[in-house]
Order: C-alpha cells, then sequence, then structure tokens
C-alpha cells in the first residue's frame, strides 16, 4: 500500500513530446497530466524526452515517472528500458507488454493463441534495399498470410507500429487499394491489410485491473482517424455505451482479455469494433491512452467517478507499488 506523504515526498518527472510522429499530441497529453499533478500538490518537473533523456533524468532527480509519450519510442518499451536500467518506477506497462502492443502484428499473434476474436488479416513487408545506391522500388510480398480465404475489399490498411490512426485508410474501391499501400508505407515497412467489421466502435479502458465504462465512438468522418480523434465536434461518444447489457459485459471481458494477454500493467485502453452480429473483435491495445480533456480513458474514468486528477495520482500509486513489489 503506498501511503499519500509518500507520493507527495517523490519527484515526479512527467515525460512528453519524445521523436515520434505524435509528438504534438504527446505535449498535450503531458502538460494536462503536470497540470493534474502540480494541482494535487506534488513535486512535478515537466521533461520533453530528447537524445539527452538519461542524464536530464539524473539531473532532474527524477524518482518516479509518468509516461505521456505516445507512438515509438514512448510505447514500444525502448524508454520503458532506460527508465529499468535507472530503477526508476513508471506508469503503464513494461517493455515487453508495450513492445508487443505497440507491434500490431506481434499483439494480434497473440489474440489468435488466446481464442480472442480479432479480424482476419494479412501481412505486406517492403524488402529493404541491399545496395542503398541503387534507386529502386523495394519489392513488396506477403510476409504473413491470411488465416481463412483471399480478403478482399473493404479492407483497413495500416501500419504495423503506428498509433493515433497515422497512416490508416479504409478502403472500400479496388482503385484505392494501391494508394493506401503507399501511404501506409511512408510509416512503416511492414503494414496490415484487415478485414472490414461492419460494425459500432467501441473502446474499454482498464483501470488497476478493472474495465471501465464502455464508450462507443461515432465520428462524422468515415471512421476514427486522427482529425476526429483530436478536433472537438468532430466526434460523438456515447458513454456508457447502449449496448444491451449481456454485449456490454462481453465487450469489457473481451477488452480484459487483451490487456492481460499481452502482460499489459496499470492501464490501457483496447479498441474494438462490434460486428452487426453482436461480436466484439479486439483491433489494437494502447498502452499509452491519450490524457488531453477530449481523450477516452478520462471519461470513461470520469463517468466512474474518478476525476482526471485522482486518475493521473493513481497511476503514480500504481507505478511505486509495482517497483515496491
Amino acid at each position: 500500500m503506498v501511503k499519500t506523504n509518500q507520493i507527495a515526498k517523490k519527484k515526479i518527472g512527467v515525460l512528453m513530446g519524445g521523436p515520434s510522429s505524435e509528438r504534438e499530441i504527446s505535449f498535450k497529453s503531458g502538460r494536462a497530466v503536470e497540470e493534474a499533478l502540480r494541482g494535487s500538490g506534488l513535486n512535478v518537473v515537466a521533461i520533453d524526452v530528447d537524445k539527452d533523456i538519461e542524464e536530464r533524468l539524473k539531473e532532474e532527480g527524477v524518482e518516479v515517472a509518468f509516461i505521456a509519450l505516445h507512438g515509438r519510442y514512448g510505447e514500444d518499451g525502448t524508454i520503458q528500458a532506460l527508465l529499468e536500467s535507472l530503477a526508476i518506477p513508471y506508469t503503464g506497462s513494461g517493455v515487453e507488454a508495450s513492445r508487443m502492443a505497440m507491434n500490431k502484428v506481434a499483439s494480434k499473434e497473440v489474440f489468435l493463441r488466446d481464442g480472442i476474436p480479432t479480424p482476419d488479416f494479412y501481412v505486406l513487408e517492403r524488402e529493404k534495399d541491399k545496395d542503398k545506391d541503387k534507386d529502386k522500388d523495394k519489392e513488396v510480398v506477403i510476409s504473413q498470410p491470411p488465416r481463412h480465404s483471399t480478403i478482399k475489399v473493404p479492407v483497413v490498411i495500416k501500419p504495423a507500429r503506428e498509433g493515433s490512426t497515422i497512416g490508416v485508410s479504409v478502403v472500400k474501391e479496388e482503385e484505392d487499394f494501391l494508394p493506401a499501400l503507399d501511404r501506409a508505407f511512408r510509416y512503416d515497412d511492414k503494414i496490415l491489410v484487415e478485414e472490414y467489421i461492419d460494425g459500432r466502435e467501441v473502446t474499454v479502458s482498464i483501470l488497476n485491473g478493472s474495465a471501465l465504462p464502455v464508450i462507443e465512438i461515432v465520428p462524422k468522418h468515415e471512421f476514427f482517424d486522427f482529425e476526429a480523434k483530436y478536433t472537438n465536434g468532430l466526434t460523438k461518444f456515447k458513454v456508457p455505451a447502449p449496448l444491451s447489457k449481456e454485449l456490454y459485459g462481453k465487450t469489457q471481458e473481451v477488452a480484459l482479455q487483451a490487456h492481460r494477454a499481452l502482460g499489459c500493467r496499470g492501464m490501457s485502453r483496447v479498441d474494438m469494433k462490434v460486428s452487426q452480429e453482436g461480436k466484439p473483435y479486439v483491433f489494437e491495445v494502447n498502452t499509452i491512452p491519450g490524457l488531453t480533456s477530449i481523450s477516452l480513458l478520462p471519461k470513461a474514468a470520469q463517468v466512474a467517478g474518478v476525476s482526471f486528477p485522482q486518475l493521473c495520482r493513481k497511476l503514480i500509486e500504481i507505478a511505486l507499488r509495482e517497483k515496491a513489489g
């Protein structure tokens, strides 16, 4: 049990920014967390993560890290490994769970292994040129075929290791397939071509091993893309989601299964779709969900009676408890 006065004595570093394509969103999350923790009377320092992060952590005397980094470096286990090498406790999942969740191919393989429903998919890889001096197109190959029959449009095309729906396209016409591949390949040399599930988009946040209220996402765009995620008024959120009692419980159960299967801890957000037949399908698990004023984890926590400052403080408590063993 972590006592209140123990937290008050700790120097908390809120890590934000970083080198990923989600840098600006990370600043929004980080500043919101910084303000919430500082408003709770805690000793906080905001740190923009760069190549000198190890020296900065030592200089500031950081005793516990609140990771508000999104995307690569922050969610893929890299910063977690560094913090562990420095014996600094941190919020969120550990190195391996972070790595697995960030890699959509690796996480879907875990879902399949554990019988967690996820859309069928295949993987395309763009081979690296052996001769860097040659200006030639890289060959695209199927590195992992679908489980069932060939997947046809409509499909969802996405980079294997990006967040915030960056590089994601919903393809409903054959002529849009290749442009969507080109877009996804701008962000990764490995991409997923995933079966399109026609249904309702929902998300379930996990806090300290328990499922929070289910949120239904109703974007004005075709899907919950980057702009819809971070622009007020472009998406309607229904919380608690208007699902039958049985289906509501099922989505929470499946979300918890996905969270546990990857070995996540502290918090996560499990993105899903409920098909027309009433079956929930897991797309991905976000180990560091957005923490802006319009983000989904804080919305769900608020409905569950946990304010944003309480949420941030609780995540620090969990980090310290995990470190204490």
